[in-house]
Order: C-alpha cells, then structure tokens, then sequence
C-alpha cells in the first residue's frame, strides 16, 4: 500500500513555506491504519521491545497499538506539567528557542530495550532529546520507528547512532 495516498498535504500550514503532512487522513482509513500499524510492529519483531516510548502527542497514536502487538510496555513523553508523578526533563534547542520534555522518573528500567515510535521525523530534535531522557534512565534503544520522515531535513544526521525506520520519506 502506498501510505503517500493516505497522507494529506496542506500547503502552507501552520505558516507559509511548510508543507504539512496531515496524518489524519491515514487515521481515518481502516485499511492504511492496519498497514502502518503492522509495518511497524513486523519492524519490531524480533528485537525483544520490552517498551514502546511514545512522544506527545502523535507518538500516543502509534505507539499504543504497537505496544499492544508486541506485548510491550509503553511509556509517554510529555510536555512539562502533563504526567502527575515524579519527573525528569529534558531541554532541547528549536529552530527558534526551546521546548521540554518529561518522562516519569521510574517509567523505563536499567536494560530494558525500548523502542521509540513517533509520526514524524523531521530535524530530529525531538527524537534526540527523548533518546537522551532514555538513555540517562539506563534504558537500550533498540529502534527509532516514524511513520513519516522528512529527508530533506536531515534529521538522520543527529541520530545516526540508532537504527532508523520510516514506513513514507517526502523530500520535504
């Protein structure tokens, strides 16, 4: 199936000169769900997940219905003051200043092997970020997993530590 079908673009959204993917689309479509879900669990397989980290929001999409399939665990990543227990944070750099994550101190055990599902892989910022929160914990990243990356931004190249699988590339 190609996903490329599923996936609406939006010209000049949320600012002009952005082409966005809306996954939304792909959501809707019984089919296309089950296509990329299974595509990124039979991805998985194999690598003894023990848990999926999901990043807000979109990561909770994806990441979910693959935990379920592999019989892992997942785990959110949030913005600042959304999980309601002990956290620790992370502060990364955006185009234009900064952003924070938090994860729940006891959410990934020493060795556990985790996987990161998200929708999008663009500059890699985020991903970065949630693999360094990770990986303080004691946490082995096994796999980062997108729907949906963007080449042209070349957010390959600050995680080219990790094994990397998108199921769409755009250029932009």
């Amino acid at each position: 199936m190609d996903l490329k079908n599923r996936i609406r673009i939006i010209e000049d959204f949320p600012k002009e000169g952005i082409s966005f993917k809306d996954i939304t689309t792909l959501l809707q479509d019984k089919n296309a769900l089950k296509f990329t879900i299974d595509g990124m669990v039979s991805y998985l397989k194999g690598k003894n997940v023990d848990v999926i980290v999901g990043p807000e929001a979109r990561g909770f999409l994806f990441g979910v219905p693959v935990a379920y399939a592999l019989g892992a665990g997942f785990v959110p990543v949030r913005k600042p003051g959304k999980l309601p227990y002990d956290t620790i944070e992370i502060e990364y750099d955006l185009e234009y200043g900064f952003d924070k994550l938090e994860i729940h101190k006891d959410a990934i055990k020493p060795g556990q092997k985790v996987a990161i599902v998200d929708d999008l892989l663009a500059t890699g910022g985020t991903v970065a970020a949630v693999t360094k929160l990770i990986e303080q914990m004691g946490g082995e990243i096994v796999s980062l997993n997108f729907v949906i990356e963007l080449t042209g931004l070349n957010g390959k190249n600050k995680l080219q530590d990790y094994d990397i699988m998108s199921l769409v590339k755009y250029d932009v």
